[in-house]
């Protein structure tokens, strides 16, 4: 159901932006009240052997995961076998972080909207460390920036809990004052749900989500597919000098102990289903997902993650999207990167897929809701308008911050302008705000946030939804 004559600005740039990232193959649809109206690949789910993409292909979803986490607690809710607002440690009584005021305030609601004020750890590394070791590529990829010699291998949702609480860290602050995304929390999640439900999350996910919502294609593991071949290859990519060489690597990475963070498979068809629930009041077709009020306890705003951009239940949430409420979430894993994008109020949702990780799909997606909108692709929702700033100023913003997951942020004036290397990647940064900038990396626009402490000086930054501390 290719369009070539739909949207001819969105499919210019995105067969330029295939073409200038080397992404392997690029696959979007868009619906309106469920039906799908324009869908277009671009290359291919398997380069060598030239296998087409459709909008039945399998692709890893991410994050995107989360959501459906969120809709598996909330039915519970419903059941009334739990509250979000609960104490996690009425559920997980072994879990402790070095704050045992703070662990026992943390709610199921906060790991939910990632407010309980845990940093990102090195847990998922550990927790998809057995796979890493076993992908007969891992070398040619290039190793994460920590040592995995130096990671235990997290297996269980028991290790994982032990493995937090024996973790370096402190808390950001009091659970529900703030934000940065958790993988471990939303792995937790998925040990609440199995506990409180009696079976495992993936066969809660199969019996109460995937199989009444009609998304059969739709798994945590290949070998469930039974037969079906329209599963995108991976592919990954590393540098050689100043060129970046795009090459097969068709080893899915898995973490079981994290499952409910960010490994469903999934196609353009079924997550068009899913994305019904939000649009029709938790209905897909005539069975009831979720009741009108749990969607709407998924939905709303609770705290935010981004510059006009908030976090509700395994969902982001932005209020003004030229003029509409935009609800969505991005997933991105080794040969993947997944978005969801829904505009409830006009019945619009989309759906993109690429099978190469680190490449601008989020950006895709959002030109292609832009040009529905009337915009131009190009079009920001918020205002990018730099502002000036004085060289005594500029310095407070250099330094270095690392992340528990591996990503390292240098930042350093050079010609009066302040740049940003973020994993090897730099450019320079505009400030738009109160130490808010603006980074404009890979074709996409990220926002960069300094965050102070009492005394007003750098501790940290907000960055990709995570507040990374600063080294000395």
């Amino acid at each position: 159901m290719k369009q070539e004559t739909m949207m001819k600005e969105f499919n210019q740039y995105a067969g330029e932006i295939t073409k200038k990232y080397q992404i392997p193959g690029f696959a979007m649809g868009l619906a309106k009240e469920g039906q799908l109206f324009y869908e277009n690949d671009f290359g291919y789910r398997n380069i060598e052997k030239e296998l087409p993409l459709s909008s039945d292909t399998v692709f890893g979803i991410g994050s995107v995961t989360k959501s459906f986490t969120c809709v598996a607690i909330l039915q519970l809710q419903e059941a009334g076998k739990l509250s979000v607002h609960d104490a996690v440690v009425q559920y997980l009584p072994e879990f402790k972080t070095n704050n045992e005021e703070y662990t026992k305030q943390m709610t199921i609601h906060h790991f939910m909207t990632h407010s309980a004020g845990i940093p990102p750890l090195a847990a998922l590394i550990g927790a998809m460390r057995t796979s890493m070791l076993l992908d007969p590529t891992f070398e040619e990829e290039g190793k994460p920036a920590m040592d995995l010699s130096k990671i235990p291998s997290i297996e269980t949702y028991e290790e994982l809990m032990k493995d937090i609480a024996n973790a370096d860290f402190t808390l950001l602050g009091a659970p529900g004052t703030e934000f940065s995304y958790s993988n471990d929390c939303y792995a937790l999640l998925g040990t609440i749900i199995e506990r409180v439900s009696g079976i495992s999350y993936e066969q809660y996910m199969k019996e109460y989500i995937l199989g009444p919502a009609g998304m059969h294609r739709s798994v945590f593991h290949y070998e469930e597919l039974k037969g079906h071949e329209d599963v995108a290859t991976i592919y990954n990519s590393r540098k050689k000098e100043e060129e970046t060489i795009v090459f097969e690597s068709n080893n899915p990475w898995d973490a079981p102990a994290m499952r409910a963070a960010g490994f469903l498979k999934s196609t353009i068809n079924d997550m068009i289903k899913y994305s019904e629930i939000f649009r029709n009041n938790g209905k897909v077709g005539s069975v009831q997902i979720l009741t009108p009020k749990s969607v709407e306890l998924m939905t709303t705003p609770y705290i935010q993650c981004d510059h006009e951009k908030y976090y509700g239940y395994g969902l982001m949430i932005t209020p003004d999207y030229f003029g509409y409420r935009l609800i969505e979430h991005g997933g991105s894993i080794k040969g993947v990167a997944a978005q969801l994008n829904m505009i409830p109020e006009l019945g619009l949702a989309g759906v993109s897929f690429t099978n190469l990780a680190g490449v601008p799909s989020t950006q895709l997606l959002y030109s292609a809701f832009a040009e529905q909108l009337g915009r131009s692709i190009h079009d920001s929702h918020f205002s990018l308008k730099e502002i000036d700033v004085s060289a005594e100023k500029l310095n407070e913003f250099e330094g270095e911050f690392v992340s528990g997951e591996g990503s390292k942020v240098k930042l350093h004036i050079e010609e009066g302008k302040l740049h940003i290397n973020v994993d090897g990647i730099q450019t320079i940064i505009k400030l738009i705000a109160e130490d808010t900038f603006l980074v404009h990396i890979k074709d996409s626009n990220m926002i960069l946030r300094f965050k102070r402490d009492e005394e007003g000086t750098i501790v940290r930054i907000k960055c990709g939804y995570r507040q990374i501390p600063k080294v000395d």
